[in-house]
């Protein structure tokens, strides 16, 4: 068992997940927070557990968990920047490895399911990566966006992460639909 005043410091660290803002907003016009984000992400493919027989739910949820817990120290960097994707990783594991000190057994658990899901070859992480994405563009939908919002980026955001499997397809082209609906809606 690992050290319980280790193993609280740790959570109470996560709270700074609640207070790291993403580059979306919610309906009510706030910005969307990282700990808000990865939440829905856990339930949004835990609803979807049963379209995916062969699949290891438990490592998808905990996959949806440990996702972007970098971004505790780290941030959110939006996709439209481009960050350096080793850059970005590089970033991301060191304050991994900062939430987890003296952790050692949480660490390697973490670590091992984060670098799962950034490799993006098991069909786990190519589910996670893919929900994650149509998360993202969810919460654009039903944002208040500013003016200029890029729905046209959004569209082609993560686009290909979809297309090998027929359920999260037909999600795709669900949320694809609302997109081009909101980008007509926000020009006039």
């Amino acid at each position: 068992m690992e050290d319980v005043e280790k193993v609280l410091g740790f959570v109470k660290e996560l709270e700074r997940l609640k207070d790291a803002e993403r580059t979306a907003w919610t309906g009510n016009g706030r910005r969307e927070s990282v700990a808000e984000h990865t939440f829905r992400l856990a339930l949004f493919a835990f609803a979807l557990a049963e379209d995916f027989p062969g699949i290891q739910m438990d490592r998808v949820i905990l996959m949806c968990l440990v996702h972007d817990l970098g971004e505790a120290y780290a941030g959110d960097i939006s996709a439209v920047v481009g960050e350096d994707r080793e850059k970005k990783l590089q970033r991301e594991r060191l304050a991994i490895e900062k939430l987890t000190v003296g952790l050692p057994e949480l660490r390697s658990k973490i670590l091992s399911l984060w670098e799962e899901y950034n490799r993006g070859e098991s069909r786990e992480a190519m589910l996670v990566k893919a929900l994650d994405k149509m998360e993202t563009i969810l919460q654009h939908n039903q944002g208040k966006n500013p003016p200029g919002f890029d729905y046209q980026f959004i569209l082609s955001y993560g686009k290909g992460l979809a297309g090998w499997h027929p359920v999260l397809k037909a999600i795709r082209k669900q949320i694809d639909k609302e997109t081009r609906k909101n980008a007509v809606n926000h020009l006039a």
